[in-house]
């Protein structure tokens, strides 16, 4: 990205989360895939329609047009920022997801706590590389359940497998 670009879009406070007195470190950030752009795009593009719609109408109502066309394409940027600031994070004690952009939400899981994790692939997503990760957990309820367009989500999950393995939390290590 654009470096001057990066300092205008903020940023999700993922390293504020550690647990850096117990030696808790990163060892996956997941952000979303590309196609949880798509539905984002599509809003600005149809604010764009509705601009250049402006263009060609009466001027007593073009005003309407520009201020539709406004508030379409702000929705659709805040939609795409949602996006943005939606973080999956694997570290070596925990998994946990930050999402949101004017407040924010954090669910955590201990890695101990994960059950049973389900890595859905429809068509279009292993078209494109994409999954969802399902986890289980001997919770009834819990705050991190399903994590959608995960960018290699077999990778994803494999690493996931090997941090839980080198936890000693599945069964004895092999060296």
């Amino acid at each position: 990205m654009i470096s001057w670009l990066r300092g205008l879009i903020p940023q999700p406070e993922i390293r504020a989360h550690l647990l850096r007195d117990e030696g808790e470190v990163i060892v996956d950030e997941v952000a979303h895939h590309w196609v949880a752009y798509v539905r984002p795009a599509g809003w600005g593009i149809l604010g764009l329609l509705l601009l250049v719609l402006g263009l060609f109408v009466d001027l007593s109502i073009a005003w309407v047009f520009l201020v539709a066309a406004a508030g379409v394409a702000a929705f659709g940027g805040y939609q795409a920022l949602s996006v943005h600031m939606d973080r999956f994070v694997v570290t070596n004690m925990r998994v946990f997801r930050i999402h949101g952009v004017l407040s924010q939400s954090l669910a955590t899981m201990p890695l101990i706590r994960i059950l049973d994790i389900t890595v859905q692939k429809p068509l279009v997503g292993r078209m494109l590389g994409y999954g969802n990760f399902v986890f289980e957990s001997a919770a009834q309820e819990q705050g991190l359940r399903v994590i959608t367009t995960v960018a290699r989500p077999d990778e994803r999950d494999l690493t996931i497998q090997r941090v839980v393995q080198r936890a000693g939390l599945r069964g004895p290590r092999v060296n």
